[in-house]
């Protein structure tokens, strides 16, 4: 009895290039929206639990990938438009997807063995932990590029902050990540670098100005950070003729720490009229007012204030329209969530490398997104701000 012909028959030999083709298209549309139906999912209940999003339907979009165009792939959206997928870019057309795919999911946090157990799930193939590793290895030659390119001439403010993360190097220790980030005479937005390693420090924040300045940065009005000992002197030796303002809303925090719980919201509404005053005259009147208030109950908290006062209004010289952005370190902190949301599913890293792609990947994210957005009231200011460049650096 002769046996089924068909069983040494190949898939080729049984379906034509153009089925073949439009099968593997098919499964990975399924795989890919699925996968996106999981990331919005946890987008809501995990990422955002108290803000009541809800699913909003779906959109349809093509990609293109190495399999060739996927088309009217299903892309869920919620109400606010806040949800926006990790495994590739709003507008990206561009070939190479597994490995951007790969890129992103690293990038949103995962292990390099999650992100091999998710590609498993997407397209069927097995990627090992080491695989996916050498795939996000290839960002290492863009850091180093990156951390090398010239940077303009002119900033209006530098915002200099510091996070923690745990790195592995022989024990797991918290590590200091230096973030600077610039704003230009236009309004525009800009981390400058990152630099890991050690405990934060005004020796380690004068490397990073000095990089800074060897990098292009020579004419800046502004320097805007905590009250870290030490800071101050290290941002005046790089830049004398800026001006330095210390975040006030950090001053704010620290004044209530030490202050009885009943009085609290009482001694914040206290301090709004200072720094919230419309010119430098009134908010120095305020303060008189706070003073003689709040000096015999909480005096060296009052003494604090006194002494800080010409950082903490430094603000004040500068145009009305763009006081909001520069009298805290808000803006610099925001981008440093943005790092902490995505590095705190690690745990710990498991060297110095894994934590330098990752915030290389978010940074040039923030970058791409600010680019062309001029921030409120710089628009209005940049006459004013030239004339105080021209004023302290010539032109």
């Amino acid at each position: 009895m002769r046996g089924d012909p068909t069983m040494n028959l190949s898939i080729n030999d049984l379906l034509s290039p153009d089925q073949l083709d439009k099968m593997v298209k098919e499964f990975l549309k399924e795989k890919i929206e699925f996968l996106l139906k999981e990331e919005i999912k946890n987008f809501i209940k995990v990422e955002h639990p108290d803000e009541g999003l809800q699913r909003n339907g779906y959109y349809n979009r093509d990609l293109d990938t190495q399999h060739g165009k996927i088309e009217d792939l299903s892309i869920p959206r919620d109400r606010q438009s806040l949800f926006q997928t990790q495994l590739f870019q709003p507008y990206q057309r561009r070939d190479g997807w597994l490995e951007e795919t790969v890129i992103r999911m690293y990038q949103s946090g995962m292990s390099t063995r999650e992100v091999g157990k998710m590609v498993e799930k997407l397209i069927g193939a097995s990627y090992s932990a080491a695989t996916i590793s050498k795939i996000t290895d290839a960002t290492i030659k863009d850091i180093e590029t990156w951390r090398k390119r010239p940077l303009k001439k002119r900033y209006t403010a530098l915002f200099l902050d510091a996070l923690w993360i745990k790195v592995r190097r022989d024990t797991v220790e918290k590590e200091a990540v230096y973030i600077a980030m610039g704003i230009d005479e236009e309004g525009i937005r800009e981390i400058l670098g990152f630099y890991v390693g050690g405990r934060e420090s005004a020796t380690g924040w004068k490397d990073v100005l000095v990089d800074l300045y060897t990098r292009g940065v020579k004419e800046v009005l502004l320097g805007v950070f905590d009250g870290l000992s030490g800071l101050e002197d290290a941002f005046r030796d790089i830049y004398p003729k800026a001006d330095v303002q210390h975040c006030v809303i950090h001053q704010v925090r620290n004044s209530l720490k030490k202050v009885r719980k009943k009085d609290q919201f009482e001694l914040a509404e206290a301090l709004k009229p200072i720094y919230k005053a419309p010119n430098l005259d009134i908010a120095l009147h305020q303060f008189e007012t706070f003073k003689s208030e709040w000096e015999k109950r909480y005096p060296s908290i009052v003494k604090s204030w006194e002494d800080n006062l010409p950082t903490l209004l430094t603000f004040m010289k500068y145009p009305s329209g763009i006081r909001y952005a520069i009298y805290t370190t808000n803006w610099i902190e925001r981008a440093n969530k943005e790092f902490r949301k995505r590095l705190r599913p690690m745990n710990s890293l498991p060297d110095v490398t894994a934590a330098e792609k990752i915030i290389y990947m978010i940074s040039m994210d923030r970058n791409e997104h600010w680019l062309g957005r001029s921030a409120a009231g710089f628009k209005g200011a940049k006459e004013k701000l030239q004339e105080m460049f021209e004023k302290r650096y010539g032109n």
